[in-house]
């Protein structure tokens, strides 16, 4: 099945604002079963256990948080990791606009949307989970929800009120996760991928494969990381179906014989600094132009931005226009400094 359509293909990941910071993902979460893979309300009480650790997940009244609803803490992890990694305050509370959220997220911007992101909020709020699985190197057993509160500003439109401006609180276990820095990048088109398995498997690969040559797993163990509950013969098939696809973000899955599920990354890791993505000449004026106009280094700026632009190529992240992204990434230091 194909990768859903690039909803807003005028948001560049690489000339950094609000609504198209490069997403990151919590270890934590990749590793553990802690979303639903079902797309009608899940109501099962859980139990996972995995090398000692536990988790214990009870529904809200509305539900199991699904994979998809997983968007608005992606989100608000990558809004954090940025403010962080340039050297920002962060806090538990991350406020923004549904709209941010679902261009970010590569979501329609229909009324519906609004509705489902206000359900998604319930979900995440309302699940109670027990867990000692640690964050942060510490480890505790403690009951908590993802989202420890949240609120909605609403605003007329067309004389319909609805969602606009959203604020929440993340919980402990979360921002310890965020505070040691145990985040990964993710693919961009993880957003793109329709089947919440496939999302799932996505995130194991990225967790356990990364950039290694390969990894490999069991087919009952994987069956059992991802949270699937479906038989293990209908599991073997909807990997299957995945697997001729060929969609999955930087990884390829292969199922050998005895049921060994085999993840390769599709291409190796570029050297940082390397000369693989290539600033047209019409770009490198126009950024010498802009360094010479501020008196800036323009050498430490193609560095960085070339150092940025490889690591996150190398996690499936490469820019569909490299002119206009560090053309745009040059213009944003002036906001920086």
């Amino acid at each position: 099945m194909a990768l859903l359509p690039d909803r807003h293909p005028q948001k560049d990941f690489f000339v950094l604002d609000v609504a198209d910071v490069v997403p990151k993902d919590d270890m934590a979460s990749m590793e553990h079963p802690l979303f639903s893979l079902a797309t009608k309300p899940d109501m099962r009480k859980l139990d996972y256990g995995n090398n000692g650790q536990r988790l214990k997940i009870v529904p809200s009244g509305v539900g199991l948080p699904t994979i998809f609803d997983k968007d608005i803490l992606i989100f608000c992890i990558s809004q954090l990791m940025h403010k962080k990694n340039r050297g920002e305050a962060i806090g538990n509370r991350v406020r923004f606009s549904a709209r941010e959220l679902m261009i970010a997220t590569n979501r329609k911007t229909g009324g519906v949307e609004y509705q489902r992101l206000e359900q998604a909020f319930q979900r995440l709020m309302g699940t109670v989970f027990q867990t000692d699985i640690e964050t942060g190197d510490k480890r505790e057993t403690r009951f908590f929800h993802l989202l420890e509160s949240g609120s909605g500003f609403v605003m007329q439109d067309k004389g319909k009120w609805r969602l606009d401006y959203c604020e929440v609180i993340l919980s402990d276990w979360v921002m310890r996760a965020i505070e040691a820095n145990e985040v990964v990048t993710i693919s961009r088109d993880y957003f793109r991928l329709r089947r919440p398995l496939e999302r799932r498997l996505y995130e194991i690969a990225r967790k356990h494969c990364g950039n290694s040559v390969k990894w490999q797993i069991g087919l009952a163990k994987l069956q059992d990381k991802t949270g699937s509950n479906a038989p293990l013969k209908r599991f073997r098939l909807n990997l299957r179906e995945i697997i001729e696809a060929d969609s999955t973000p930087f990884y390829q899955f292969e199922l050998a014989k005895d049921d060994l599920v085999i993840v390769r990354p599709r291409k190796a890791r570029p050297v940082a600094l390397s000369p693989s993505i290539k600033i047209p000449e019409w770009a490198d004026e126009q950024a010498r132009n802009i360094a010479r106009e501020k008196g800036w280094d323009y050498h430490a700026l193609q560095r960085k931005w070339l150092a940025f632009a490889n690591e996150e190529a190398a996690n499936g992240n490469a820019p569909k226009n490299a002119g206009g992204a560090f053309v745009g990434y040059c213009k944003k230091q002036e906001k920086q400094r």
